[in-house]
């Protein structure tokens, strides 16, 4: 796990998703797709929000480029997590999984001993 891994707490959800999506290399229109895919069109990132947050996780060391996919003008650019930004992610849904819990322990009256 890196030192300065909880630095980078909390993410927001666009963030986080990107984060997630990026566990295997991918190009932006497809980390677009998949976060759009996996919360049923409630999230959708714009380019600008999408290439803004490359940018600045490009220079957190959260993620780097993998390389190009496609041929000739449709080439673009890939992007994956860094060993930095999968330790972020991990530390990330631990955060969550810690406040889902307790969410659910205080609205059910569990919370008290």
């Amino acid at each position: 796990m890196h030192r300065n891994a909880e630095e980078h707490l909390p993410l927001t959800e666009a963030t986080c998703l990107i984060l997630i999506s990026l566990a295997r290399p991918k190009h932006g229109y497809a980390i677009m797709q998949d976060v759009a895919a996996w919360t049923g069109n409630k999230a959708k990132l714009g380019p600008g929000t999408l290439y803004g947050a490359l940018t600045k996780l490009l220079e957190q060391g959260l993620i780097r480029r993998s390389g190009e996919s496609g041929a000739g003008d449709e080439r673009r650019k890939e992007y994956v997590l860094t060993s930095l930004g999968r330790d972020v992610v991990q530390m990330e849904c631990s955060r969550m999984e810690t406040v889902a819990r307790l969410g659910r322990l205080v609205l059910e009256g569990k919370d008290r001993q």
